[in-house]
């Protein structure tokens, strides 16, 4: 494993000026680096353990850049919550709960400690393995498309806000059905003109979205204005379509681009996250925390796509083969109990 060396451990404790630090959890942990838990740890080398880790982000007193690992999680917990409320926080972990000394950061990491050289990667002697670095969200590609997915969970109520729901049509009266309900028979012919939008999806990944700030203990994206969409707020980059991820025949949505092909993405993905109903995905792959009143946020990723919902309202779906688009789904008769039952197997914060 990279960084266990012991002078590697011990050149990054000593005098280590901690920057910030994240939960490597199944439950939290930097989506940028995987689509699940597992995924995310084996990016650091680290085996999944049940309980996870907590990275401590700094550097030593050369400057050099430094991830120690460790096993009290919990210690990492009370400073990141800390740190999110404003408060001050000494983080120093136990030596005995270091598990790895890794070189370099695998998250951006937006300041730098006082009176040291600035951030560098340590000397190739000093580390065992090469030096960790973020990865690259120069370009759409699923660490960007997770990170607009990490967005629009962190500003639900801005992105839900821009979804009309007349986008979606009334349903066609069917034996046995009612008829009115929310959308059931295809998307919108068109993309609402208020839909989401703002900077340009290529600049959501470069603009910060996975810097770290300064003790706060933002995870990748935590702290970013990611739109995958063109963010909130102006011309739109959305198709919208029902929880079913139906076409309305026409194999299209207006002038946005997305038409036939965005939305056989979205069947593509209701389609496997049901099947995460049979087979369970890997741990940390469908995850679920707190949201308003009685609902949950719920988070599902697969190859090549993100799901983002709250269990009594519509999801938002990332494709990595329609850069910088988002796709509302409507509610529709399949898309709630589909969130129901994965909320009720996903992963969720002790």
């Amino acid at each position: 494993m990279a960084g266990t060396d012991e002078d590697a451990v011990a050149a990054a404790e000593d005098a280590l000026y901690v920057l910030t630090a994240v939960l490597l959890t199944p439950a939290k942990f930097p989506s940028v680096l995987g689509d699940d838990y597992v995924e995310a740890c084996a990016a650091l080398g680290l085996p999944p353990l049940a309980d996870g880790y907590g990275l401590v982000l700094g550097q030593d007193g050369e400057g050099a850049r430094w991830t120690v690992v460790v096993d009290d999680v919990s210690l990492v917990a009370v400073a990141v919550a800390s740190w999110d409320c404003g408060m001050e926080y000494d983080l120093s972990p136990d030596e005995r709960t270091v598990v790895a000394a890794l070189p370099g950061w695998p998250l951006a990491v937006a300041v730098a400690a006082p009176g040291v050289p600035a951030p560098h990667d340590p000397a190739p002697e000093s580390a065992d393995g090469p030096a960790l670095s973020p990865p690259d969200t120069s370009s759409w590609g699923p660490a960007q498309r997770r990170l607009g997915a990490d967005e629009i969970a962190l500003q639900w109520t801005q992105w839900r806000e821009q979804v009309d729901d007349a986008e979606f049509p009334a349903p066609a009266a069917r034996p046995g059905s009612a008829v009115g309900g929310p959308a059931e028979d295809g998307p919108a012919a068109g993309t609402p003109e208020d839909g989401p939008q703002g900077a340009d999806p290529q600049e959501a990944g470069r603009a910060g979205a996975d810097e770290a700030g300064h003790a706060t203990g933002d995870e990748a994206g935590g702290g970013t204005r990611a739109d995958a969409a063109h963010g909130p707020t102006g011309e739109g980059g959305t198709g919208t379509t029902d929880g079913t991820g139906t076409t309305d025949g026409t194999g299209t949505t207006g002038g946005t681009g997305a038409g036939s092909f965005g939305h056989s993405g979205v069947r593509r993905v209701l389609a496997e996250a049901r099947a995460y109903l049979d087979t369970p995905p890997p741990l940390g792959r469908v995850r679920s925390s707190f949201a308003s009143g009685d609902a949950r946020t719920l988070r599902a990723d697969g190859p090549g796509w993100s799901l983002v919902a709250r269990t009594d309202d519509i999801a938002f779906v990332l494709l990595d083969e329609e850069p910088g688009e988002v796709l509302p789904v409507g509610r529709g008769p399949s898309l709630p109990g589909l969130l129901e039952a994965l909320d009720k197997m996903a992963v969720r914060p002790s």
